[in-house]
This record gives C-alpha cells, sequence and structure tokens, in this order.
C-alpha cells in the first residue's frame, strides 16, 4: 500500500501541473496562436501516438531490466521538460513540440508505473489499488484545473499570451515536486517467474489478444479530450467556464475511481467495463446534439462516469490476464495501442469538424462506444 500511495502523490502532483495548462490549449491555439481545429487534432494526436510507442518498450524494458522505478522517475522528468518549451511556445509548431516531450514522458512512465502498483497490490485488491491511484490523480487534476480558474480570473484579459504563460510558468513547481516524491518509493517484491524472458503475441491469452484488438477499434472513434472543451467553447462558453467545466469532469471522475475499482473487485470487471463503454456512447450522442450551454455541466458530469468505470478497471483487468512476468509488458501494450490510435482518431474527428460540422465527430464516437460496448460482451 505503501508505493500506491507514493505513486499517488507524484500522480496527484504532477496532474496539477498537467491540468494547469491542458484546458487552456484548445483556446490558446485557436484564439492566440490563430490555429484550425484541424492543427489542434494533429498535435493532439501526434503528441499521444508518437509517445505511446514507448509504452510498450518501456514496459519490456521494466520487465526485462527490473529498473521499473527508475524508468518512471526518467518519464515525469521528461514531462516536467515538456512544461518548460511550453512556457517558451509562440507558434503551434512549438506547442507540438511542448506536447511530444510530456507525452514521451508519459509513455516512458506510464506501463512501469502500473507494473509497481500491480506488483504493490494483493490480487484480490489490484481493483481498488488502480482506483486509489486513478483517484489521487484525478483530483490532482481537478486542483489544477481549478488554480488554473482562479489565476484566470485574476487577469484582465483571459485570451492574451502573458496571462497564459504566467500560468504555464507556475505549472512547473508542482511538476518538479512529483519528481522528486518518487525518490521514497520503494522497491516492490519480485515476482517468482522463469528465468526465461520471452515475449509473443501468438502465446497470449485469447481473450487478452481480443480486448487488445477492441481496445484499438474503440480508441480510433476515441478522440483527444480538447475537442469535448472547443465544443464548449464554440457554443459560446467562455474560457474560465470551459474550465470549471473541466473541473466538474475531473471531480466526477475522481469521485468515482475507488468506488468503480471496489466494484469491479466484488463483480465481474466485464460488467463495470460495458457500462462505461455505454456511458461514453451515450454522452458522445449528446455532445453531437446539444444546443444549450446549462446542459454541457451535466455532460461534462457523466462524462466522469464514463472515465471511472474504464481506465482504472482496463488495467486491473489486464494485470490478472497477463503472466505474471510480462505484466508490464502487456500494460505498456494496451497504453500503446490505445495512444497510437488516438493520432487516426484525432485527426479524423479534425476532418469530420472541419468537413461535416462540429457533432460530426461526436456521432462517430458515440457509435464506436456502443460498437465497444457490444463487443466486449462478445470477446469476454
Amino acid at each position: 500500500m505503501y508505493n500506491i500511495v507514493v505513486l499517488g502523490i507524484v500522480s496527484l502532483l504532477t496532474d496539477v501541473s498537467t491540468e494547469m495548462v491542458y484546458p487552456l490549449l484548445p483556446v490558446f491555439l485557436t484564439a492566440t496562436l490563430g490555429a484550425s481545429p484541424a492543427i489542434l487534432g494533429v498535435i493532439e494526436g501526434m503528441a499521444e501516438s508518437l509517445a505511446s510507442l514507448l509504452r510498450v518498450f518501456s514496459g519490456y524494458i521494466g520487465d526485462q531490466t527490473k529498473r521499473k522505478k527508475e524508468l518512471t522517475i526518467a518519464g515525469y522528468g521528461s514531462s516536467t521538460l515538456g512544461k518548460v518549451f511550453l512556457f517558451f511556445a509562440g507558434s503551434w509548431g512549438m506547442v507540438l513540440l511542448a506536447r511530444l516531450v510530456d507525452r514521451l514522458g508519459k509513455g516512458i512512465r506510464t506501463a512501469p508505473r502500473d507494473a509497481l502498483i500491480a506488483d504493490s497490490a494483493q490480487a484480490a485488491g489490484r481493483g481498488r489499488a488502480f482506483g486509489l491511484h486513478r483517484a489521487m490523480d484525478t483530483f490532482g487534476a481537478a486542483a489544477g484545473v481549478a488554480i488554473s480558474y482562479l489565476l484566470l480570473t485574476k487577469t484582465s484579459s483571459v485570451n492574451d499570451a502573458v496571462s497564459f504563460k504566467r500560468i504555464f510558468l507556475l505549472s512547473m513547481i508542482p511538476a518538479l515536486l512529483g519528481v522528486l516524491a518518487l525518490f521514497w518509493l520503494h522497491p516492490a517484491k519480485k515476482a517468482k517467474t522463469s528465468t526465461s524472458f520471452t515475449f509473443s503475441w501468438s502465446h497470449l491469452d485469447s481473450r487478452l489478444r481480443a480486448f487488445l484488438v477492441l481496445a484499438f477499434v474503440f480508441a480510433l472513434g476515441n478522440s483527444s479530450n480538447q475537442f469535448l472543451l472547443l465544443r464548449a467553447s464554440r457554443l459560446g462558453a467562455g474560457l474560465p467556464m470551459v474550465v470549471l467545466m473541466y473541473l466538474v469532469y475531473n471531480l466526477s471522475y475522481g469521485l468515482l475511481s475507488y468506488p468503480g475499482g471496489y466494484i469491479s473487485d466484488k463483480l465481474l470487471p466485464k460488467r463495470i467495463l460495458v457500462m462505461g463503454y455505454l456511458i461514453y456512447g451515450v454522452v458522445y450522442f449528446a455532445f453531437a446534439r446539444v444546443t444549450r450551454i446549462s446542459s454541457l455541466w451535466l455532460l461534462f458530469t457523466v462524462y466522469g462516469f464514463y472515465t471511472a468505470f474504464t481506465h482504472g478497471v482496463e488495467k486491473a483487468l489486464l494485470a490478472d490476464i497477463a503472466p505474471v512476468n510480462l505484466r508490464g509488458t502487456v500494460l505498456g501494450l494496451h497504453a500503446a495501442i490505445v495512444g497510437v490510435a488516438l493520432l487516426p482518431a484525432s485527426l479524423l474527428a479534425g476532418f469530420l469538424w472541419n468537413t461535416f460540422g462540429a457533432p460530426a465527430p461526436f456521432l462517430f464516437g458515440s457509435a464506436m462506444g456502443f460498437a465497444a460496448a457490444i463487443g466486449l460482451l462478445i470477446i469476454l
């Protein structure tokens, strides 16, 4: 439990930093730097997808070398460096570089960190362990969004570059504290495994292979959350209100993450995941049809339900199905598959928005959510 709490604190501090700037990026790019929704899709898709290529390799290296802690520190350190590049950004190209460095850090750290959590938890309590970590992570995100909102309300103009740069600079402080906290991490007890270390797709459990394929298909319709924020902005919500809506989403997600993990330990994780995918389908359909700003508050709240019922539960399910000596590799492979799909997903979302209008990417995402729920019922 000690390692789980430490990693939760690290994620909390890092997400304070990340979410201080994340909800500002759509407006910073489009209003301040003059980029289009399509450029937003390119930036988010490239950053997430290229970074995700590292996740399976970092998981594999962590399993092989047993240097999971060192990889985790390197990953969080890279994300901190990304904030520095963002502070100096004067064009969308520099924002792309900042996002690449930040997400590369996430790609390096995600699988080794998740493997450390799985190694530090009892098998019967992995859902709760990942749920607790996700809850702490998300409350950090909520705190970051709240800080961003408070800083925005203290400035006379919320769209000028100086206001953005001030927030980008302050976001570096919790990021650095998060990296320092990692040095208090204890090495997890090493599981007893065979001396041979091999990875073969064909040797994985058939349910695991099918789940990974389904995760990729669903991710094609799961574009960046930046499009949700842009949708709210284009409907007439001001930047402070958009930030508050994102705060509501994070609070909803954070409050339900641990209960979602606890319930998945008591019930079949499949049931919780199916519920999460169905909620996603409903919420994205509503985002396509919404016309009133007041309705967005409910949609962002319910969207948090989807995240709480899927993100931590997916990892607990993967940790249970995966071979013990390949746990980090499988967790990294899943993260890589989902992340790689985000490039075509975000590019497609930007194309659909520009070509057919704002509702189009959300209708497509809704269809993929319902398809994922049906597919999960079949394969598991």
